[in-house]
């Protein structure tokens, strides 16, 4: 017995979903480092533009592709072209990998909640994060001891996103979506709006918006700019084909897909505010510079912000809840949307219920995922993968998916520009074709050999080569493994 495929049930659950979906980590910890590092307010120009010729356009071709073929992404690209079916599974394969390390993020920010209450790191939240709590191996090579209380907390994580998943597309994806999301854009303005009253927030958004012309003149910020971009908007690795797939035959595509690209953007800028606000009050209550406080990723949530929570005194505990609230808020509905794309794949191939497709891609890589993540190699396995699969994983699939539209075979961007404007009252002409034929695959392919070759010269980080090979170039390996070996099941 096979479940009915659902649809969203309004264009507007499929909006929330789609924001959830790229509106992530990635906007909180990611976006205001990479502006800064890049040229201040003068970023925000070529992320501009990269986010009118590239991720726009991008984003469109994802919805065009699933919502056409009313499929998940193997049966999407199958039906574009036969052959093209194996790109669809190693969109799922990245998924998968990304859902690996990601629920290991989230129990962190889980977490941090917690500690946040009487501010439990402690006056070192450096070697609290590293050595207490991770408790991070100084082994080079592998070191898989397990860690109790990493354990716990991860298995809750997995049981709470394959509750939201069983509930299906309505019940679950998209209501879900419609309580976080409001939650998470309440939050982060209390937050936001908290640190903006703090001394020397002054000092921080001069920091952050000061533009650096002349680094606008340097490729390498064009390329950040870009390549932020497609990640940001969750585009080339089957999201939102998988989403695209469950909406109504008559929706505006194009329409859609402008909220959510300026919705999302309109988030990272707000991150920015309030992160950089925040690094200013730090740098003022040290009496040093923002430049010397400033830094992104996990070092940004888990060190910086934790001794910025530590020196507000009364209003320290709220603070810290309030961030990693939404650190966490953020990630469980980008984790659902990872998630959908292989449970979606599996339905259409084997014709399996909701049910049996949630239990088996959340149960084999649950298991997985605390196996790997509830141990002293969390942190480095984390670091590792992520880069790898977001340089290789996700730049590949989007690459293949432009140049088998846009070069090998045109009359399919016919079809789908046909499509979209036949349902959509923004309608795409010659400059949406002429972004996917030259300007995107190019900005891609660039990206894409210059990682390979810094991969392959200078590997990556102090890691071991054998975390590295096995980790990191396992994880591709895997891909193309999956895609292959997926691509030749036979459909029931």
């Amino acid at each position: 017995m096979t479940d009915t495929r659902e649809n969203w049930s309004a264009r507007s659950g499929f909006i929330i979903a789609a924001i959830g979906s790229a509106v992530g980590l990635g906007n909180i910890w990611r976006f205001p480092y990479v502006a800064y590092e890049n040229g201040g307010g003068a970023f925000l120009i070529p992320y501009l533009i990269a986010l009118l010729t590239a991720g726009l356009p991008l984003l469109f071709l994802d919805y065009a592709v699933g919502h056409r073929s009313n499929g998940s992404p193997p049966k999407a690209y199958q039906r574009l072209m036969k052959k093209a079916e194996t790109l669809g599974w190693w969109q799922v394969c990245v998924c998968l990998i990304i859902g690996l390390y990601y629920a290991g993020v989230l129990t962190w920010a889980g977490s941090y909640v917690y500690f946040s209450i009487g501010q439990m790191w402690g006056s070192d939240p450096e070697a609290f994060f590293f050595n207490q709590y991770l408790k991070t191996s100084s082994a080079t090579g592998f070191d898989m001891t397990f860690v109790s209380h990493l354990f716990w907390p991860l298995v809750a994580v997995w049981a709470g996103v394959l509750f939201i998943l069983y509930g299906g597309v309505k019940k679950g994806v998209e209501l879900s979506n419609k309580i976080f999301m409001p939650l998470l854009i309440v939050l982060f303005s209390v937050l936001v709006i908290q640190a903006l009253r703090l001394p020397g927030a002054v000092d921080g958004l001069n920091a952050f918006f000061t533009p650096n012309w002349t680094a606008m003149m340097d490729y390498k910020v064009w390329l950040a700019a870009y390549g932020h971009i497609f990640f940001s908007l969750s585009v080339g690795f089957g999201i939102m084909v998988t989403y695209a797939s469950y909406l109504k035959p008559k929706t505006n595509l194009t329409g859609s897909g402008l909220i959510v690209g300026f919705a999302n953007s309109s988030f990272e800028i707000l991150a920015g505010i309030g992160v950089f606000a925040a690094l200013g009050f730090m740098a003022h209550s040290a009496g040093s510079t923002v430049e010397e406080v400033v830094s992104g990723g996990i070092g940004l949530a888990f060190i910086a912000f934790p001794k910025l929570i530590s020196s507000l005194g009364a209003g320290a505990d709220l603070f810290g809840i309030l961030f990693f609230t939404s650190l966490f808020v953020a990630g469980i509905t980008s984790m659902v949307s990872i998630l959908e794309v292989p449970i979606a794949a599996l339905q259409d191939k084997l014709k399996w219920s909701r049910k049996k497709a949630v239990s088996a891609v959340g149960g084999g890589t649950g298991i997985v995922s605390i196996f790997l993540f509830s141990t002293t190699n969390a942190i480095k396995l984390v670091d590792i993968i992520d880069h790898f699969i977001n340089n290789i994983g996700i730049v590949t699939g989007a690459l293949i998916s432009i140049i088998m539209v846009s070069w090998f075979k045109r009359s399919i961007m016919n079809e789908l520009k046909l499509h979209i404007n036949g349902i959509s009252t923004i309608q795409l002409g010659r400059t949406w074709e002429l972004t996917l034929t030259i300007i995107t695959p190019v900005v891609l392919l660039s990206t894409l050999l210059l990682s390979v070759y810094a991969l392959l010269t200078k590997g990556y980080g102090d890691y071991s080569f054998g975390l590295q090979m096995w980790f990191g170039w396992g994880s591709v390996i895997f891909c193309v493994l999956g895609a292959t070996l997926f691509s030749r099941l036979k459909d029931r």
